[in-house]
């Protein structure tokens, strides 16, 4: 077994003159045939680096750092700069003898020898100081810069061979470097070049390849993969060349490459038998023993481990372990978590599942209760899944769903229903009610009601005591539902609201519900009091709530109209919603609707486009929304657009908002407001624009000023634009408005909506 790869020859100096030769070509040894295979890994295939060696080349730091596990293609990067840098290259392979100084020292003199001549001297070195002396020397005199290369540093433990390699970077003189190739953290003083910025390091992060590269590596193995297979590997690898390697292998000859691709991982007996080899050979069997135990969880610290092993002092193991070389990779610079290679930590999974089958969900159980009581729900719940335990998943996805929803991030929890079989769900009332939650979220309405009615039978069956929290959600999302109409979702709001808990987060989703059925069925005082008393609940904890809540009292405030009140209540909702990032939850379409109407009843022609476009994106994304919902967010629109002066766009929404009404069993006021829109558009159409069918933003902005008494210069002066400008953009509305004078203009504006009466 030998290490990452050798240069195929060590430079030698001519002895008469001429260049030095240099290294001529280098192979990614991971040094083994499979056993089923005739040839070695080390010719499945060879990718340039181009990158990575232009940064080798432009670097002026005396020390080039290349750490990472065997198999990163630390030697061939260093064979490939070598054929591309104008500089002459001196090899050292490193052997245990070198973790003599004396003998470090003369590998070192040795080679650079070979490129040039170095001063002779007579007296032997016995003690390190002399060893030091003695190659001082050797490098004191001028020389062409020079790329010395130390790989395999890993062997190099003694403090007297680490001031070895600091004595040949601080002497081999200006534009020289010394690159030195580890597969662990090498013991050099490399403190004070980091502080000077003297050293260029390249770690496995860097040395992983890109998925064009894999692509390029594996089609050199004789692969035909497409775009999709790729991006598995190299997933499934991490990049990790080695492993692209090894997955070449692997698949080379199988017929059913997306099977193949697909079964691919850690525990396939040539990835295996590598791993084994060049990995865990070198280990003490209590660090492959921690390592195999943990091998379930994908991020490792040092207290979960020790929580999981039931042990102390894991930190310091794994903290060891990383720097050892043994794809296990720190996450933090304080190198507190850590990651394990993927193929490494299956094959470990494999090896643990056939040496104790019940200890891969014992594993999951215990990190379950440490994340637990570490406060990380989401960490828990995953683990609770992991183990199998679907009643302590409902225990964790019942406590976190609300604050989930109530920030419109559902797609966590939808993603831990997946993992769970569809009786599983069914049957526990908390995670029925959390997949129609996610479901009434993202507008599948259907399926929302389907799983609503299996969370009903289970509380109908369960004892009172302990179907009463599941109650009050169900009510709350039969409610939202809206399947029955308005009337009925306000009775369905209030039941709700009387079921939970004062501190519940139900009661607050009840009081929006409830306030939208007041408002819609025209109790305006009611209305009032419930969306008020919602905003109040979900000040802090729930923003989605709080801004639909807000949006539905400005246009409480707009009815009025006291579009004051409306214009302060609609900017609120919208700085709400921008500050919680909840800016692309498909249910804030209604409340860039009801800003961009807010807006463009002022007047602030660009924000209130803008709006209508983020609304309309998002009513889009909507899926199957309450009628209630979608006539609300397409009437707010409609009369935004009747301002901005687009009757077509106006139209078409109101159409829109009709069909929905249509959906619901009851009159409702809301359509009377819209009965009035279509009033302004019909007038709007038939003739009240005589030219083109729109004004523009500029003229749109004029025509607010229009029915005030400033002058066009003062106008100017509040738009800065010039006089000249004003002037041209104020008669451009007359032609529009088929007016003859500003007095003809302000009339037919009111008469079509688009200033104030």
């Amino acid at each position: 077994m030998h290490r990452d790869a050798a240069p195929t020859h060590v430079p030698t100096a001519p002895r008469s003159g001429g260049r030095p030769l240099r290294i001529a070509a280098c192979a990614e040894g991971v040094g083994r045939t499979d056993p089923g295979s005739e040839a070695p890994l080390a010719h499945t295939g060879h990718v340039d680096r181009p990158d990575l060696v232009a940064r080798l080349e432009a670097s002026t730091a005396p020390l080039a750092l290349l750490v990472a596990p065997a198999g990163y293609g630390k030697t061939t990067l260093l064979g490939e700069w070598a054929r591309r840098d104008a500089r002459p290259f001196a090899w050292v392979t490193l052997s245990a003898r070198d973790d003599d100084p004396g003998h470090l020292a003369g590998s070192i003199v040795g080679q650079l020898d070979a490129i040039e001549p170095l001063p002779r001297t007579t007296r032997p070195a016995t003690a390190t100081s002399d060893v030091l002396a003695r190659l001082v020397r050797a490098l004191g005199r001028e020389r062409p810069p020079t790329v010395l290369v130390l790989d395999g540093a890993e062997l190099l433990s003694s403090p007297a061979a680490s001031d070895v390699v600091s004595t040949t970077i601080d002497h081999l003189g200006p534009g020289s470097v010394v690159a030195v190739a580890s597969r662990t953290e090498p013991s050099l003083r490399v403190g004070r070049l980091r502080a000077q910025d003297d050293v260029l390091e390249l770690r496995d992060e860097d040395l992983v390849m890109s998925e064009h590269e894999s692509e390029l590596l594996l089609r050199g193995a004789g692969l035909c993969l497409d775009a999709a297979e790729v991006t598995t590997v190299v997933r499934d690898t991490e990049g990790w060349p080695a492993g692209l390697h090894l997955a070449g292998l692997a698949l080379r000859g199988q017929e059913d490459h997306v099977g193949a691709v697909a079964r691919f991982a850690g525990d396939d007996r040539i990835v295996a038998d590598y791993l084994r080899e060049e990995l865990l050979a070198g280990l003490a069997q209590d660090d492959v023993e921690l390592l195999t135990r943990t091998s379930p969880l994908a991020r490792l610290s040092g207290p979960l481990c020790d929580a999981v092993l039931g042990g102390r002092g894991s930190g310091e193991t794994l903290r060891r372990l990383a720097r050892s070389g043994a794809l296990l990779s720190p996450l933090d610079r304080c190198e507190q978590h850590f990651h394990v290679h993927r193929l490494l930590g299956e094959m470990l999974q494999g090896d643990l599942r056939r040496a104790e089958p019940a200890a891969v969900s014992d594993v999951h159980r215990r990190a379950s209760a440490w994340y637990e009581s570490e406060g990380d729900g989401d960490a828990a719940t995953d683990h609770a899944i992991a183990a199998g335990d679907a009643d302590h998943a409902a225990e964790l996805v019942w406590r976190l769903l609300p604050a989930r929803a109530a920030h419109g991030r559902v797609a966590v929890v939808q993603g831990w229903l997946d993992r769970l079989s569809e009786a599983q769900v069914a049957s526990r009332p908390a995670l029925a009610i959390a997949a129609a939650t996610c479901r009434l979220m993202v507008g599948d309405r259907d399926l929302g009601e389907r799983w609503l009615g299996a969370a009903e039978r289970g509380i109908a069956s369960a004892p009172d005591a302990e179907g009463r929290p599941f109650a009050a959600a169900a009510r709350t999302l039969r409610a939202a539902l809206g399947r029955d109409g308005v009337a009925r979702m306000g009775e369905d709001a209030r039941g709700a609201y009387a079921l939970a808990a004062d501190d519940s987060p139900w009661r607050t989703a009840a009081c929006l519900l409830d306030g939208v059925a007041a408002h819609l069925t025209g109790d305006r005082d009611r209305a009032q009091a419930r969306l008020e008393e919602c905003s109040r609940r979900a000040a802090s904890t729930a923003p989605v709530l709080r801004a639909l809540c807000l949006s539905q009292l400005a246009l409480v405030a707009l009815e009025e109209p006291d579009l004051d009140a409306g214009t302060s209540l609609s900017d609120r909702a919208w700085d709400g919603a921008d500050r919680s990032g909840i800016g692309d939850v498909p249910a804030c379409a209604l409340v860039f609707a009801v800003s961009a109407y807010a807006r463009a009843h002022l007047g602030r022609v660009d924000e209130a486009r803008l709006d209508a476009v983020r609304a309309r994106r998002l009513l889009g994304a909507v899926g199957d929304a309450p009628p209630w919902f979608e006539a609300e967010a397409c009437l707010a629109l409609a009369r935004a657009e009747l301002r901005l002066s687009d009757s077509a766009a106006a139209r078409a929404l109101l159409a829109q908002a009709s069909r929905a009404l249509r959906r619901v069993p009851e009159k409702l006021v809301v359509q009377t407001w819209i009965d009035d829109a279509w009033g302004r558009a019909d007038t709007f159409a038939e003739g009240a624009v005589a030219g083109p069918s729109t004004l523009t933003t500029a003229e749109l902005r004029v025509l607010r000023f229009l029915p005030s008494h400033l002058s066009f210069r003062e106008v100017a002066e509040r738009l800065h634009v010039s006089g000249n400008t004003v002037k041209t953009q104020a008669h451009a509305v007359y032609r529009k408005l088929d007016a003859s004078s500003r007095s003809e203009a302000v009339r037919r504006a009111r008469e079509v909506g688009l200033v104030d009466g």
